[in-house]
């Protein structure tokens, strides 16, 4: 942490705790062996250890057949309901998706006709800010990173809320799905006032309205015509679906579950899940695999070429670019390898997307690096299972098409996986589960302490 306001002494001083600091925080990795530690609760072949139940989302990517773990295309259910069923249902009667989504996930069945209208009208009742809210909460101090003012503005809630710390069930679905219907203004308003005040561009707070869809709404929100395009709104609603949930293992799901557990309120619940879903090991990929193409679209000449943009990947592989970490973002999963559902069902709609905002050419190269790339991975990776695109991959682009700024695609994320975090937070306490609290082995050696004076 760099401080102007310390001197040169202060910095001496910082710099040797630091290294202080960073010395007696090293654990041997043998030990992590030797004492058969789960890391990361996975297994040494990368599966989950099984540490919960749950009825909201199911992740399905292998078979065990005679023992053996088969590797099989990529399913995702949300109560049950595979989500091509899903999407293919919303999608052929022309209709917007999420709402219907959040409903499934918080209700454990599909709405009928009456019961999703009835619900809309809630979501809609609720996509209100307290008075002033805009003014005395986001517009102060706004933050540069946009999860980070949407973690004060969820914690903020609490303080207009009389009944905050109630955990009753009838209590937290209220407070869950006003947080559902307002995490989209949270998001937009928040990146408006750090629009306005750090990059000095005109201040635009266009209210909801109630004949909008949550992802017409935001594009609403966000844009200073409040115009879009039927296309538009239909893949950012789609998008939102696809996010909505992802099992109770998810990095986020799982800090919901353990914060619930605890006995802590929502909005300081939902605020944890969000600093869990900023880091760019789970929420943030989107924006890495938006840069990477920016920095792949000035190095590779010819987009065409097969052979230039392998020599690229293995270059990102050898982290001898983009941003060394060997990674190339987008490609690859902690559970699916054949196939990533999400990804197969987002893709058939982008070369829709790209063709109406002229960019087929950067669309083609996407659907280049996803079939190239597992290719050169294999070449140069021992893998204990195979590696395929995921959500992120071709996530970042539609919002990037649909000129969403990069500042509001994690947040985006979090609009839509709010609704999944609701169905785990109720969950969790509704089966009265125990304080989440897994073991940590100490191996630290045994000392005396020693006086003051003689140390």
């Amino acid at each position: 942490m760099k401080d102007s306001t310390l001197g040169n002494i202060e910095m001496e001083i910082i710099d040797g705790l630091s290294d202080m600091a960073k010395q007696c925080s090293v654990i041997n990795p043998d030990l992590f062996s030797k004492y058969n530690v789960k890391r990361g609760l996975r297994d040494l072949d990368g599966k989950g250890v099984l540490v919960g139940l749950t009825e909201i989302g199911e992740v399905h990517a292998y078979i065990i057949d005679e023992n053996e773990t088969i590797p099989v295309a990529g399913r995702l259910l949300y109560r049950g309901i595979d989500i091509y069923h899903l999407v293919d249902g919303f999608m052929n009667d022309g209709r917007y998706g999420f709402e219907e989504t959040c409903y499934l996930l918080l209700f454990g069945n599909l709405p009928n006709q009456k019961k999703l209208k009835d619900f809309e009208r809630l979501v809609s009742y609720y996509q209100k800010l307290p008075e002033d809210f805009v003014r005395d909460i986001i517009m102060k101090a706004p933050s540069r990173d946009l999860m980070n003012a949407m973690a004060r503005n969820a914690l903020s809630f609490y303080s207009f809320d009389e009944n905050a710390d109630d955990t009753s069930i009838k209590n937290i679905l209220g407070q869950c799905i006003k947080l559902i219907a307002c995490f989209p203004l949270l998001a937009v308003y928040s990146y408006q006032a750090f629009s306005h005040y750090h990059g000095n561009n005109s201040l635009y707070i266009h209210g909801p309205r109630s004949d909008l869809s949550i992802a017409e709404n935001i594009l609403h929100m966000l844009r200073p015509d409040s115009k879009f395009t039927k296309l538009e709104a239909t893949l950012l609603d789609l998008a939102l679906v696809l996010h909505a949930e992802h099992g109770g293992g998810n990095n986020s799901s799982f800090v919901t579950h353990v914060v619930t557990s605890s006995g802590s309120d929502t909005y300081s619940v939902m605020a944890a899940a969000l600093g869990s879903l900023k880091g760019p090991r789970h929420g943030g990929a989107n924006i890495k695999v938006i840069q990477m193409f920016e920095e792949m679209k000035q190095i590779v000449k010819n987009w065409k070429d097969d052979e230039e943009i392998e020599h690229y990947l293995m270059r990102v592989l050898d982290k001898e670019a983009f941003d060394r970490s060997g990674l190339i973002y987008g490609i690859g999963h902690a559970v699916y390898s054949i196939s990533d559902p999400r990804t197969v069902i987002i893709r058939k709609y982008v070369a829709q997307l790209a063709e109406e905002k002229g960019l087929l050419d950067e669309y083609n190269l996407y659907s280049k690096v996803e079939d190239l790339a597992p290719k050169v991975i294999r070449k140069v990776r021992k893998m204990y299972k195979g590696v395929s695109a995921n959500v992120d991959f071709y996530s970042g682009f539609v919002y990037k098409m649909l000129g969403i700024p990069h500042e509001l695609f994690t947040p985006l994320f979090a609009i839509s996986r709010i609704a999944g975090w609701s169905a785990h937070r109720i969950e969790e306490i509704v089966n009265a589960g125990k304080i989440i609290r897994p073991a940590y082995k100490s191996v630290s050696e045994r000392r005396n302490y020693i006086i003051l004076n003689e140390r």
